[in-house]
């Protein structure tokens, strides 16, 4: 998979380099580009923003920019798929996560300030697949973080990424539940116990102990969960 990222920040991105995503760069599993908007600027101070028409504080990320780095970036490629991280998109879930994992191509246009002016995101779904994605029901600073979060999301998802794949199934979100509390030795610590059942070797009744532990996980955290399923 190659992933392309467009930010104001690209030293952001560096964390890409470490633990499994880093080893998966190495290895040519995941080929990651990090392109810096500012380069795409043709005056003196590399400006990227200008203020809103029709006023309101802050300011407007400029199209002209955007659309150069764009272009240059897609090149003739029509089907990659262009991810604007916005508060304002869809929200970003386990099941995007799956589902992009299995794209050959992701550009991330990472946004600042107020936000992209619309006119770009309208142009790129003109010439390629766009995806409004919010990392959740709030606002940062940009869409740096957002994306570096659906990157580790997705880019574990990559056959060849994580070393035993039969460990992504049982993970929180995989079925719609969270998942069950885990445990390693010793058996004692601090005087807490770990649950008899996981000693025990009856698989049958781990696994039935495990299913009941996600329920009631996701019953007291996150019962939203249960009435979507």
């Amino acid at each position: 998979m190659r992933l392309d990222v467009v930010s104001i920040f690209p030293e952001f991105f560096s964390v890409l380099d470490v633990s499994l995503l880093g080893k998966a760069r190495q290895q040519g599993v995941l080929d990651v580009h990090v392109h810096d908007l500012r380069d795409y600027t043709h005056d003196r101070h590399r400006t990227v923003d200008d203020t809103p028409y029709g006023g309101g504080a802050g300011m407007v990320m400029k199209p002209e920019p955007w659309g150069e780095a764009l272009d240059d970036v897609l090149g003739d490629d029509t089907d990659a798929v262009v991810v604007f991280t916005s508060p304002a998109g869809e929200r970003f879930s386990q099941s995007i996560a799956r589902e992009l994992a299995f794209e050959r191509r992701i550009v991330f246009a990472c946004g600042r300030y107020e936000g992209i002016d619309q006119r770009v995101v309208d142009h790129a779904r003109g010439r390629a697949r766009v995806r409004e994605l919010s990392l959740g029901d709030y606002v940062l600073n940009g869409g740096e973080v957002a994306a570096t979060a659906m990157i580790e999301a997705i880019g574990r998802l990559v056959p060849g990424v994580v070393g035993n794949p039969d460990s992504l199934t049982e993970e929180s979100h995989e079925d719609g539940l969270l998942e069950y509390p885990s445990y390693t030795k010793p058996a004692a610590w601090r005087g807490l116990e770990v649950p008899p059942i996981l000693l025990s070797g009856n698989h049958a009744a781990i696994a039935a102990w495990r299913r009941e532990q996600q329920l009631e996980r996701t019953r007291r955290m996150r019962p939203d969960l249960l009435e979507e399923s």
